[in-house]
């Protein structure tokens, strides 16, 4: 296997290569702009096993030159564009990248006849779920820019599949944290925020429910998909661990030994979805993939691991 990772050096994009490194049969090369969230260091562990190329999938020239020189048969597609927040206040560059960035590396990956293209998208495409779950089948209800861009990339990346016939695969993932998350989501910002005894901002009234799902357990079932998915399928990943925002707030606060008196209360999000839960049975019957980090486990290794690299919070 000759493996392209697009956004490689971001948070789950890195996990997920330090994971197949181990495996001599497949040559790994890393693709990132290294924006404000693409970090080498991420890579620290495993640089001298890939070869990393400072590309933006926004360049449809730079790509077709990697492709020609690097003749890879796989593409697994992490790059984007990935914070709410930043969607609401700056939209543009969320269509540019995650719709226009991924319309370009299908065009590529066609030209160059790649046997297997994995997208990474997120189960917020589904939108609010008051209750039950979304099957890979639900209809797309995406509320935010950043989702809106996401859900436009899939129908992107299927027409390819019907039209030119590339073979593409695709997951959907619920919320992840873990270990060298950038400090813009939840988990990470809140740690920061705590180690300076400043108070954390929760929106609204922290009841907004999210699936939280550790970065290893994630990256693991994209590798499983890769390997034995079935073309045109779909497989949500998630971990069946439900917690409301404000729960895994008082969790950080108790593990770092603070006080509740650190926990404020902010204007809402706009358009805050109140809760995501995705079904991901299909992964666990047909490929055999099931969760091993649990929330309480995964939150302290977490806050250690931002203890020891606190230069990595800001």
């Amino acid at each position: 296997m000759n493996l392209l990772v697009t956004g490689g050096a971001g948070f789950i994009g890195s996990e997920f290569v330090s994971q197949l490194v181990s495996n001599s049969a497949i040559n790994i090369t890393v693709l990132d702009a290294l924006t404000y969230a693409g970090d080498l260091r991420n890579l620290e562990s495993c640089k001298e096993f890939i070869d990393f190329v400072e590309i933006d999938i926004r360049s449809l020239t730079d790509l077709d030159s990697l492709f020609e020189k690097k003749q890879f048969t796989h593409v697994v597609h992490f790059a984007a564009e990935s914070h709410v927040d930043n969607s609401i206040s700056n939209p543009g560059i969320f269509a540019e990248t995650n719709v226009l960035g991924t319309l370009n590396l299908l065009q590529i990956s066609t030209k160059f006849s790649i046997e297997r293209f994995l997208h990474v998208s997120t189960d917020e495409v589904y939108g609010s779920v008051k209750e039950g779950f979304s099957t890979e089948t639900s209809p797309l209800n995406p509320s935010s820019p950043y989702s809106a861009s996401k859900a436009a990339a899939e129908h992107f990346v299927f027409s390819y599949l019907h039209t030119f016939n590339l073979p593409v695969l695709m997951v959907r993932c619920s919320n992840n944290y873990g270990p060298r998350q950038f400090p813009e989501k939840l988990i990470p910002h809140f740690i920061s925020r705590l180690q300076k005894n400043e108070s954390v901002p929760v929106y609204g009234d922290g009841k907004n429910v999210r699936e939280w799902m550790h970065v290893s357990d994630c990256a693991r079932g994209i590798a499983l998909v890769l390997e034995k998915g079935k073309i045109g399928d779909i497989y949500n990943i998630s971990s069946g661990i439900f917690r409301e925002n404000l729960e895994v707030t008082r969790m950080l606060v108790n593990m770092m030994g603070k006080g509740p008196e650190l926990i404020s209360f902010v204007e809402d999000r706009k358009g805050h979805d109140f809760r995501y839960a995705i079904d991901s049975s299909k992964i666990r019957k047909e490929l055999g993939w099931e969760p091993k980090v649990q929330l309480e486990e995964g939150l302290k290794e977490t806050v250690r691991w931002f203890t020891e690299n606190a230069e990595r919070l800001g």
